[in-house]
């Protein structure tokens, strides 16, 4: 099956999260592992423009956020606009970018938050508590490691509920000439060997639902687009574990969730949503999040529905489910937005 999506009129800047980078290569006989497995191909198949900016993996919200508008400032040629499709802490990155770091080099239309910690992570607090944290004793030499690497270490102390909550969130308000979209994510139980077994008890005890290491209130910023069920923080960038999905296939169990479909779709929402003004239902800045049953389907672009469209249609709380073939480029379909 050929997805078809309306290509986005300004190109997509797709920021990593906590430890992430565009490409790595572990060795010259290996292909690069890439932080956005196969999604950028995929994008880039369908007519859109694609930047992979890499910023420091664990360093502080501020040297990230500058880092990539480093990045963007590099790029040539500039284009009008740009838009930002940031996963997890990428997110927090952009905001301060944003509210902090202005004039940038080139105008940002949108903003996509995947799975992002706008209020935090429990689990970070969890692992900075002192108190009932198995690994508080293990923190100053870690973090000696990691500066013995070049590695920051700001990034864990920033991404704990109070410093979201008294810190960050009050003082970088929302660009009213910017639109921010979010997408949650949530698993039911990880498997037993699951490295988000544990951080998934965390979270769901103090937050509830989540990923494994963002809860779906947290996520909430701007038009929230909805909830993906039964999908992990990994899962959300394309890095689900095969093998494990094999086995589960064996046993009849379908997998649920096409994250290169996620984006494709992402895609499509910002050609027709990104250059459209602000309406009065998307959150103001720095607004608070209203809880609400975090278990809703995933918002589905009614425009894109019924119209004769080679397009998946969203299969509601299950997520996307349909692998699309992006081995050729689709027709490329100019927005009429201005």
């Amino acid at each position: 099956m050929l997805l078809v999506i309306e290509t986005p009129k300004y190109p997509i800047v797709l920021a990593h999260g906590l430890f992430g980078f565009a490409a790595l290569r572990l060795s010259p006989y290996f292909p690069a592992v890439e932080y956005w497995h196969g999604i950028r191909d995929a994008l880039t198949a369908q007519g859109v423009t694609v930047l992979t900016p890499t910023v420091p993996p664990s360093s502080s919200i501020a040297d990230r956020a500058t880092a990539l508008r480093s990045a963007l400032e590099a790029h040539a040629p500039m284009p009008e606009a740009v838009t930002i499709v940031a996963h997890s802490m990428g997110g927090l990155d952009a905001r301060y970018m944003l509210s902090h770091l202005a004039p940038l080099p080139v105008r940002v239309a949108a903003v996509v938050t995947v799975a992002t910690p706008h209020r935090g992570s429990a689990f970070a607090d969890y692992l900075l508590d002192e108190e009932v944290s198995p690994l508080h004793h293990y923190l100053p030499q870690l973090y000696q490691t990691f500066e013995k690497a070049g590695l920051g270490t700001a990034a864990f102390s920033q991404l704990t509920r109070r410093y979201m909550a008294e810190e960050f969130n009050p003082s970088t308000p929302d660009q009213p000439d910017v639109r921010y979209f979010s997408y949650g994510a949530a698993v039911e139980r990880p498997a037993l060997l699951s490295p988000f077994r544990h951080p998934h008890a965390v979270m769901t005890q103090a937050e509830g639902p989540n990923d494994g290491l963002v809860s779906v209130e947290s996520s909430h910023w701007g038009t929230y687009k909805g909830t993906l069920l039964g999908v992990s923080h990994l899962d959300l960038i394309n890095w689900s574990n095969r093998v494990g999905w094999t086995v589960r296939e064996w046993m009849g169990i379908k997998k649920n969730f096409n994250a290169i479909a996620f984006y494709l779709d992402i895609a499509d929402m910002l050609a027709k949503e990104a250059t459209l003004p602000r309406t009065l239902d998307e959150n103001p800045p720095s607004s608070t999040f209203v809880p609400r049953d975090p278990v809703i389907a995933l918002a589905v672009d009614k425009r894109g529905i019924g119209e004769g469209r080679n397009r998946q249609q969203l299969t509601g709380i299950r997520g996307h489910s349909r692998s699309p073939d992006v081995s050729q480029k689709a027709p490329r379909r100019n927005t009429t937005s201005t």
